[in-house]
């Protein structure tokens, strides 16, 4: 008898359908085509136990199945469940008539008991847009897959329960989640806060401006004058998910087998902070079987590197493009995957090997030129792709030991809030602009337009600081979200100097 039952690869942060044929005939063999990684090829051996542990018996007859389309790579083990109940249903041992409208997902233990899959939320849109009604997989992927409306889907915890449901025998309740609650209610719920900062009252403002325009900040500072302390910090004042954005990280990061059991959709900001040891597949992403970087995991969030030189500089190089595409292509002999890279780069280095270059009170012991050679780990490149560039000093101890409570977080997050709004309605018609920091130098020259005194004031700037063309364009994106925190239309001379006071390390004489 020959039966199909539905499953699904996942490429990239999206899914296409897999249709399992499934022939039973006289005889005894077992053929498995269509591309099938080993993974997919041991799944025979994982089925016959699973089998066998719950009182069913493995088809003693001629078994092909073809994995269609045959020219897409199946991989992992994924494809276990899906493949058991197409070989019962083959055998008659299962009624298949709801197998046309239900796809099937799952991992098989020996005991028959199912792991968790991959890519779980990606494979629940596509079963969404192709017409099933109901999705089965773990019970651990069903809050995930829940999101998506319109689609029943199925929690199981073992095969037993699968081929019960399979054959009308069980019925498996659909689960249910409150995109309301979930979604919305969630959305202010952070661990740090903003308060907790004493003093640094001006790389507050800078992190106010860098989350308003969504532009990329480098903190250079000695020890323990709060860098990372700020930089957590971050994600609180960034604007709220839209429900857009919370679908396609959480489709990302389900990609990547980041997302938990009980989590159905990301309602915070990512925030990666990935070790200085990390390679370049990491970060980017890539392997034989292309999986998503660092940079797409912060996806619409932050991607914090601390100890900036510390970092491989190649790492480093690699991001270049990324920051200004805001996506990673990945090539492989077999494939090409997009990954979505939007990221804001928030980073933080010593200004010397001994951190105290510049201290107002404890002196540097590096020799003469150690820390402009510091510097020079960080190629020129990606310093220009840096629009805010602050220096950051120790909190004297009467602000530390200040027992009042600083500015909180949402304070803060309401005035970027606002200033986003204004950009969304100024790049409305742009589908691929959304904040300040995206903008091309078409819409610079359109929407940056300093004001009478302005040009003087960035020649000066130029000149003086011997800035390049992209420190230039990236004044013009700060100023312009200066000018929006504030509500104003046009760029004026105090906007301007505000944004060239972020370059410092531009400046003349810095390290030597």
């Amino acid at each position: 008898m020959l039966v199909k039952c539905y499953a699904a690869a996942v490429q990239g942060i999206s899914a296409t359908i897999i249709t399992i044929e499934v022939n039973c005939t006289r005889g005894i063999q077992f053929l498995l085509v269509g591309l099938p990684d080993i993974a997919v090829r041991e799944s025979h051996e994982r089925i016959i136990s699973a089998l066998e542990v719950h009182g069913y018996r493995f088809p003693r007859k001629r078994i092909v199945i073809n994995m269609a389309p045959a020219d897409i790579r199946k991989e992992g083990s994924s494809y276990d469940l899906p493949l058991a109940i197409g070989m019962l249903a083959a055998a008659e041992q299962i009624d298949a008539s709801r197998l046309e409208k239900i796809m099937i997902m799952g991992e098989l233990s020996l005991d028959g008991s199912l792991l968790p899959v991959k890519g779980a939320l990606p494979i629940a849109i596509k079963a969404k847009e192709e017409g099933f009604e109901g999705l089965v997989l773990p019970q651990q992927n069903a809050h995930e897959a829940a999101v998506v409306e319109g689609l029943q889907v199925y929690g199981a915890t073992n095969i037993k329960e699968v081929i019960e449901f399979i054959d009308g025998k069980q019925e498996i309740a659909p689960v249910r989640i409150d995109i309301q609650d979930i979604f919305y209610n969630r959305r202010q719920q952070f661990d740090f806060d903003f308060s907790d900062v004493k003093g640094q009252e001006n790389v507050k403002r800078a992190l106010e401006v860098a989350a308003a325009g969504g532009h990329n900040l480098v903190m250079i500072g000695p020890p323990g004058s709060g860098k990372s302390m700020l930089a957590k910090r971050l994600p609180s004042i960034l604007p709220p998910f839209t429900l857009n954005e919370s679908l396609e990280t959480t489709k990302i990061h389900s990609v990547a087998g980041k997302i938990g059991s009980e989590t159905s959709l990301m309602t915070q900001r990512p925030f990666r902070a990935p070790h200085h040891t990390i390679s370049n597949v990491a970060m980017v992403g890539g392997g034989t079987f292309p999986q998503p970087g660092e940079i797409s995991l912060a996806h619409n969030g932050v991607l914090f590197l601390d100890e900036l030189p510390e970092f491989n500089r190649n790492v480093l190089e690699v991001m270049r493009q990324p920051l200004e595409d805001r996506v990673i292509t990945i090539s492989r002999a077999r494939s090409t995957v997009d990954y979505p890279a939007g990221f804001m780069l928030v980073s933080s280095m010593n200004p010397c090997p001994c951190g105290y270059y510049n201290h107002p009170d404890r002196a540097c012991i590096c020799s003469p030129g150690s820390a402009q050679k510091y510097m020079n780990k960080i190629s020129g490149p990606l310093l220009d792709r840096i629009d805010i560039q602050i220096e950051i000093v120790p909190v004297p101890f009467e602000k530390i030991s200040n027992q009042a409570l600083s500015e909180t977080s949402l304070a803060v997050r309401e005035r970027v809030i606002r200033a986003r709004r204004i950009q969304e309605e100024r790049f409305k018609e742009e589908k691929t602009i959304h904040c300040n920091a995206q903008m091309s130098p078409k819409l610079l020259r359109k929407y940056a337009v300093p004001d009478a005194q302005g040009p003087a004031r960035l020649k000066t700037a130029m000149e003086r600081l011997n800035l390049s063309a992209r420190a230039y364009d990236r004044i013009l994106k700060v100023s312009r979200t200066i000018a929006d925190l504030e509500g104003t239309e046009n760029i004026q001379s105090h906007h301007l100097a505000e944004a060239i006071n972020y370059r410092n390390l531009d400046r003349g004489g810095w390290g030597v």
